[in-house]
């Protein structure tokens, strides 16, 4: 037997451990574990204060639901105690869960043996959330938190554009919590995903995380613009109302006309349960939105308060996680990724493998400590899943396939190798390029300045770049201006044509919109979006450089983490000489393209716009932008938030909704005369 002093040290490291994961998962949505790996510590924990009962704390966290609040929003109590879920993995751990009701309830059935109703859901893989409606309307919306209270991010859970702020229908109850999930879809996901890339920011791991760091936003514009989605399921606190049972719980929400899950399963018995179960396993991919796994509840509402719950989790509800779809390659190098601001991300290139549908031959190693703590070396074996089913991850590896002489992977020796000029970052895993003229820095800068969504110079891709500084020809950005067709006629696939569009394309550039250059310069944590909230506040290139933090915090869409990056840029004097270069050098426009115009009338101040169909004379881009500057929004789909349809020619399953709910129809000559005032 183990001395109890080794046991006592076993706990409590693994108390620090799992509040460690915790955090990480719940505050700064950068899981290090899966969650089989997070509750089997969990698991262990719980066991050895079973079996030592003296070692036990009320504030361990396996007695706790962990703690996702944040210092910056205002913390407000639950009125009924917000529990998570206990999770299992097999089905005998469901069996055993089912024969513990079975005892439990044995007293409330005349047949004691007659099998349990339950309902089975689909688990979203989202935040959750508690929504009080005071006599329909809805009032406050607050995160799990510690269960007992959470943060109030009502304002941005208001910009989720399927949740009604009033309840349909009659007879609403006085009071009542609403519980659910906010989640973001796969499509959404991919999405922002795809921004990021273009922008040369690291990409999300899936859509729970960025979900989760959405809604903890400090400025719902920013939530408003990532398209978060919520579903809703189960009660709290409630006046004025009674549920029998679970699933009057689901058509009570649908007919006050709250979004539900789309599909859930009355069952009698385990055995029924299970079918559901695998059939939810065998329909969740078409599902639009990450599911990992079933809940099992319940249905009677007066058994659930007889089974009660634990100071974590409910006796009467269990959440069934689902395996990750996995297999097994070889790992056959390491690569390094660069990023636009010098971070170096490791990737793991793979012999192609398909999991989940789609063919996989690159999979994130995350950092230099999670290649350390896993001990990835190259040439092994590996497990490959998909975390969170989005992003490919080396979960382990086959070690008893390692190849003879594998050895340890040397992250700074790998950088060394490839003649980055790098550090690690001080408190971190992470290492970024140092020296303001490293050549790689160098080339993502240009990459992502004449990118899309930055200064959009067509021609100037990965290739021609990576020419034009091996060729000593471009050393910053200012340099592209200074380009003549015969200097890159040497480089390979450049004949006169060809050289003399790239010099048009870059010299077309000089007179873009004043936000595609603040985006093009790489100010970090600084997006496309937010450089034309910059472009619109400052009008020009001289008063944002000018601004203060506190002045750059105060601008729509500006947080003060941004206003700091921000100011911290523009007072490098690398960065100053180069802006000043671009402007009075190359004259690149550095004012606000409608600077000089008069202010635009908001006549659609506060209203909310869907478009749909082919107009007659405007893009859909062009009749968005349009609504905006006149004080309009614009979304995606068709709500009862939703002000007016702007409809064109081909109009499909929006025209309908929008018909369904009342919605009024406009056409373009409607628009424009709304416009007009």
């Amino acid at each position: 037997m183990a001395d109890l002093s080794d046991i006592a040290r076993r706990v409590e490291h693994l108390r620090a451990e799992v509040a460690r994961h915790e955090r990480l998962y719940r505050v700064e949505h950068q899981p290090e574990i899966t969650d089989a790996r997070f509750d089997a510590l969990v698991r262990e924990l719980q066991e050895l204060e079973d079996a030592h009962p003296e070692l036990a704390a009320p504030d361990s966290p396996s007695r706790t639901v962990g703690d996702d609040r944040l210092d910056a929003f205002e913390t407000v109590r639950h009125i009924r105690p917000m529990a998570s879920l206990d999770n299992t993995y097999s089905r005998d751990e469901l069996s055993a869960f089912d024969q513990r009701l079975m005892r439990t309830l044995a007293d409330e059935r005349a047949d004691p043996g007659e099998p349990l109703p339950y309902i089975v859901e689909p688990k979203i893989d989202g935040l959750a959330i508690s929504l009080v409606y005071e006599d329909g309307r809805l009032v406050r919306a607050v995160t799990r938190g510690n269960g007992e209270e959470g943060d109030n991010v009502t304002a941005n859970v208001r910009t989720i554009p399927t949740l009604p702020d009033h309840l349909d229908g009659d007879g609403h109850p006085d009071l009542i919590e609403i519980r659910g999930e906010i989640y973001m879809t796969l499509a959404e996901f991919q999405r922002v995903n795809q921004e990021r890339e273009r922008e040369g920011e690291p990409k999300f791991m899936n859509p729970r995380n960025l979900a989760a760091g959405t809604i903890k936003q400090l400025d719902p514009r920013v939530v408003a613009r990532r398209r978060l989605e919520i579903v809703l399921y189960s009660v709290g606190a409630h006046e004025g109302i009674r549920f029998d049972r679970q699933r009057d719980v689901h058509e009570r929400f649908r007919a006050w006309g709250l979004p539900v899950v789309e599909k859930y399963w009355q069952a009698r018995g385990l055995g029924e349960a299970w079918a559901a179960i695998e059939e939810l396993d065998r329909l969740r991919s078409t599902f639009a939105y990450p599911t990992d796994g079933a809940v099992i509840k319940l249905d009677r509402v007066a058994w659930q308060d007889i089974a009660g719950s634990t100071s974590k989790a409910p006796r009467w509800a269990i959440s069934y996680k689902f395996a990750a779809e996995q297999a097994e390659t070889v790992l056959r190098k390491i690569s390094i990724q660069v990023g636009r601001t010098g971070a170096l991300t490791p990737v793991a290139e793979l012999d192609p493998v398909v999991i989940a549908g789609s063919t996989v031959s690159r999979a994130t190693l995350h950092n230099e400590d999670e290649i350390a703590r896993k001990d990835i070396r190259e040439g092994d074996t590996v497990i490959v899943e998909k975390a969170g089913e989005i992003i490919p991850a080396v979960v382990r590896v086959v070690t008893e396939k390692r190849p003879a002489g594998a050895a340890p992977f040397d992250f700074a020796a790998r950088l060394r190798e490839l003649g980055h000029d790098a550090e690690r970052v001080p408190g971190q895993a992470a290492w970024r390029l140092k020296g303001r003229n490293n050549p790689d820095l160098t080339r993502r800068r240009i990459e992502h300045f004449a990118g899309r969504t930055a200064m959009d110079i067509d021609g100037l891709g990965t290739e021609i770049v990576r020419q034009l500084i091996d060729a000593d020809v471009v050393r910053d950005i200012p340099d592209l201006y200074r380009l003549k067709p015969d200097d890159l006629l040497p480089l390979e696939k450049f004949a006169q044509k060809s050289a003399d569009n790239l010099v048009a394309a870059i010299d077309a550039s000089r007179a873009n919109d004043l936000w595609r250059l603040i985006h093009g310069l790489g100010i970090p944590h600084v997006g496309a979006q937010s450089a034309k909230d910059l472009a619109r506040h400052f009008k020009s290139l001289d008063a944002l450089m000018a601004a203060d933090t506190g002045t750059l915090a105060e601008v729509d869409g500006i947080g003060p983490v941004m206003a700091e990056s921000i100011t911290a840029f523009f007072a490098d004097p690398d960065n100053e000489a180069r802006v000043r270069a671009l402007a009075d050098e190359a004259e690149v426009n550095t004012r606000a393209l409608d600077a000089d115009a008069p202010d635009q009338p908001q006549t659609l101040d506060g209203l909310t716009f869907v478009i749909t169909g082919t107009l007659p004379s405007l893009s859909r881009d062009e009749a968005k932008a349009l609504i905006e500057s006149a004080g309009g929004k614009c979304t995606g789909s068709v709500s009862k938030k939703t002000d007016y349809l702007l409809a064109g020619e081909s109009a499909g399953s929006k025209l309908d909704k929008a018909n369904a709910l009342g919605i009024p129809v406009i056409d373009e000559a409607k628009l424009r005369a709304m416009l007009d005032g």
